[in-house]
Order: C-alpha cells, then structure tokens, then sequence
C-alpha cells in the first residue's frame, strides 16, 4: 500500500502521535520554532541528548517533512535545521503546550507552598 493511502487510513491523532513520538522530537520542535539551528546549538539547547540519538530523530522528522536539512559545502561541513512550511503550522500547538506545562509548574509549585489541588472538584484550597 502506498504512504499517502496508509496515512489516509489512520486516525488523525494516531498520525500525529506518530510523527512526534520520540523522547526528544518536541523539544526539537520547540527550539526549531525561534528559527534555523545549527546541529551543534541543537545538541547544546538538548543538554543530555547524544550525537546518534539526534542524528536519528532529525532524520526522522525530516522524512516527516516536518523540518528541513540544509548542508553547505564548507570545511568543516556546516549544517542547518529548520521548520518546514507543515513544521509552521505546529507552533501554535507547541506554544498551547508550553503554556499548559508552565500551568502545570505552576500547580506544584503552588502545592509546595501550601495550596492543594482537589483534582476530582477541580478546587483549590489553601491549607495553613
């Protein structure tokens, strides 16, 4: 069966969940939404990722087309990463899940100083 006829078969969510799954993938992704990185400043921005591990999750993200791979012919080689037009339209769903997740900083931190989170009422109540 063709790609296109087997994606076409999918859930949408099952495609998605697919092309994103992957330790690293949306960290990748959120970086490469501030603009085009070089491989180097992608693995410092990924502090504990190795060289092979972004190696194969880039590869995979661009045969997503979901970034591209840019290669100038320098010595040394210089390489650069970037969204593609379909890695743009993921920014507003990267920055509703950053946001959530600073939410979600926000409620433990809050549990830290005394405020508990009834998560069956979705209640918040201050305990002294």
């Amino acid at each position: 069966m063709a790609k296109s006829k087997e994606i076409a078969a999918q859930c949408p969510m099952d495609i998605t969940i697919n092309i994103l799954s992957g330790k690293w993938k949306m960290s990748i992704l959120w970086h490469l939404t501030r603009g085009v990185i070089r491989f180097n400043e992608l693995q410092r921005l990924l502090h504990n990722i190795t060289q092979k591990t972004l190696t194969l999750q880039l590869r995979e993200l661009e045969k997503d087309g979901i970034i591209y791979r840019k290669v100038y012919a320098e010595v040394p080689p210089k390489v650069e990463y970037g969204l593609t037009h379909l890695g743009e339209t993921m920014k507003p769903i990267l920055s509703s899940m950053c946001e959530w997740g600073k939410n979600y900083q926000k409620i433990y931190k809050d549990m830290d100083e005394g405020i508990i989170l009834d998560t069956e009422q979705n209640r918040i109540e201050i305990t002294e």
